[in-house]
């Protein structure tokens, strides 16, 4: 069977969008089937294109295996909405003129979303072939941007909503990262049996506890014996970041206890200035890493934290760096509800507090801090955990099976 895959994030960047397609791409191919990836030239988050590239018109390439159609896009950091939609706008137009008319005729186009001009791409592709369109469903958009409080605009709003159901519509199937997204598109009148759940998950065999480079991380650091509390990720409105800090000021007669902030982000110049206005002495900022420098800081913390911000849409959210923690044997404390709480407290790697709760956040710290023992056993229970049911190569074949199953319901309604 051969695939499209329409995602502006593909790797080698950084991050949820490009680590989930690459990871299934990877584990299409090595079920036999043939995957063609249409996708940008890599310059996320930072909005500068990566070593080994140059802004062109298109390129091909042969990438571990995945056949990648990178054209052109308007590039810019990962920070404000309109110059972001400009880039994201830009990538369903060369996408088209680009990269869809070099890729053989495929069996299914999938289109990851958001925002919507990915899953447009794909949308394109299935008309053009005559083939299923699958949407990849990781976010709820534009919703989470009115909670945020970022859309305020009732007619901007509406229009968008309505381009959202039109989409959702058009798609033979719809896959989504968690359970509350399914439930959202079902109450909204899609129908349940063209919607799948599939959560992100962790490579394995890549995830995996390793030792080795904590001690030299730590000295390029100078955190000697520190007890290190690690945030790494985006660091955008949707963390919030700022609980965190009035966390680390709590903490800030603990000498012990040092954080560090590994990332990039809408609000991370505003974290750091807010940082050194407070003088929190205990924090470091670092600019972000790929995969194998993410294993590596995981391996140097002791404590890995997953916050996020204190609104009701967030409980549908799963932020998938916990598949990833888990994977690599590190506790974690998670600031967040819903079902991304219920997934953590079944692993018993995790404790959980209140989102935005600073003093909550402080309190678990160093109760954690103080109980090392506890830390071990949490920590010695999430591997196995993921690997029984977030593993990507089962999460894989799973997504195999709704392409299976929407080529034949396509096939039956369009003779």
């Amino acid at each position: 069977m051969r695939i499209a895959v329409y995602s502006h994030y593909y790797s080698p960047e950084i991050g949820a969008p490009s680590a989930r397609i690459a990871d299934l791409s990877s584990q299409w191919l090595r079920s036999g089937h043939e995957v063609h990836v249409a996708t940008c030239f890599p310059n996320h988050p930072t909005g500068r294109i990566y070593p080994g590239y140059e802004a062109r018109l298109y390129r091909r390439e042969l990438l571990n295996g995945v056949h990648v159609h990178r054209s052109w896009t308007y590039i810019t950091p990962n920070k404000g909405l309109l110059k972001k939609t400009l880039g994201h706008a830009s990538f369903l137009a060369s996408a088209q003129i680009w990269s869809t008319r070099r890729i053989p005729t495929p069996d299914c186009a999938i289109g990851t979303s958001p925002t919507f001009f990915a899953a447009m791409a794909a949308r394109a592709c299935g008309r053009r072939h005559r083939i299923p369109y699958v949407m990849d469903l990781r976010d709820l958009w534009p919703a989470v941007f009115v909670d945020l409080g970022v859309l305020k605009n009732q007619r901007l709003i509406r229009l968008l909503e309505r381009w959202e159901m039109n989409l959702y519509r058009d798609a033979t199937s719809i896959v989504t990262v968690t359970e509350a997204f399914r439930r959202n598109l079902i109450r909204r009148g899609i129908p349940a049996e063209r919607i799948f759940t599939i959560p992100n998950g962790a490579d394995v065999n890549f995830w995996r506890p390793v030792l080795g480079p904590a001690a030299t991380l730590r000295e390029r650091l100078q955190l000697g014996d520190s007890f290190v509390v690690l945030y790494i990720g985006a660091h955008g409105i949707s963390q919030g970041l700022a609980a965190v800090l009035q966390a680390a000021e709590r903490l800030l007669n603990q000498r012990k206890i040092q954080f560090v902030f590994v990332g990039e982000g809408a609000e991370r110049d505003r974290l750091i200035k807010q940082a050194q206005d407070g003088g929190l002495t205990n924090i470091k900022f670092m600019e972000p890493v790929d995969r194998e420098g993410t294993r590596d800081y995981y391996a140097m913390s002791d404590l890995c934290l997953v916050p996020l911000r204190d609104i009701p849409l967030f409980d549908a959210f799963i932020p998938s760096k916990i598949f990833e923690i888990m994977s690599v044997g590190r506790p974690i404390l998670a600031s967040l509800r819903g079902e991304a709480a219920e997934i953590l407290r079944r692993s018993g790697s995790a404790e959980i507090v209140a989102p935005g709760d600073g003093a909550a956040i402080a309190d678990g710290i160093r109760r954690l801090y103080l109980d090392p023992a506890h830390r071990r056993e949490m920590a010695s229970s999430g591997p196995e955990f993921v690997a029984r049911e977030y593993s990507r190569a089962q999460l894989a074949k799973r997504y195999l099976n709704v392409i299976e199953e929407a080529k034949m319901r396509f096939s039956l309604s369009h003779g």
